[in-house]
């Protein structure tokens, strides 16, 4: 099967890989609207990826299905599901601390609804189709809380 390119070093196939899915016998590929979506977010994190000095970007989750958000455990209003989120690491830039910290001053010019910096291990970068919320988030085993720590 051919690479569907959606960027200059984006695949469709990078931003629907899944483990779980795989495991598990689901489909996860996202048609319609959550296609252009997935377009989207590939280009934010086009920029995303030139913001923190061109070093490859790893995502460990883009679109869910469903099926998949339910099997993985994800929230039930997961902008995954849309197309509008990915999780990633850059280990040529540092820890995912020092990403979110690199991009939050960029939150309004790159549209980004929710950066969240997940249990020390990824970063998490949510759009929306509303006017995005701008948040800065920490998530871990004390809870959601403001800011990055």
């Amino acid at each position: 099967m051919p690479t569907t390119r959606l960027t200059d070093h984006f695949t469709l196939e990078e931003f629907t890989a899944s483990q779980t899915a795989a495991r598990l016998g689901l489909v996860n590929v996202p048609i319609g609207e959550e296609l252009g979506n997935v377009h989207r977010t590939a280009e934010v994190m086009e920029k995303v990826r030139a913001l923190l000095g061109g070093k490859p970007v790893l995502v460990s989750s883009g679109y869910r299905s469903p099926e998949v958000n339910r099997a993985v455990g994800g929230s039930a209003t997961s902008a995954h599901m849309a197309g509008l989120a990915v999780d990633f690491t850059v280990p040529g830039f540092g820890d995912p601390i020092e990403i979110c910290q690199a991009l939050a001053p960029h939150l309004a010019e790159l549209g980004i609804d929710q950066l969240i910096h997940e249990f020390n291990a990824w970063v998490h970068l949510g759009l929306s189709l509303e006017a995005p919320r701008h948040m800065a988030l920490t998530i871990d085993q004390a809870g959601t809380r403001n800011g990055f720590a």
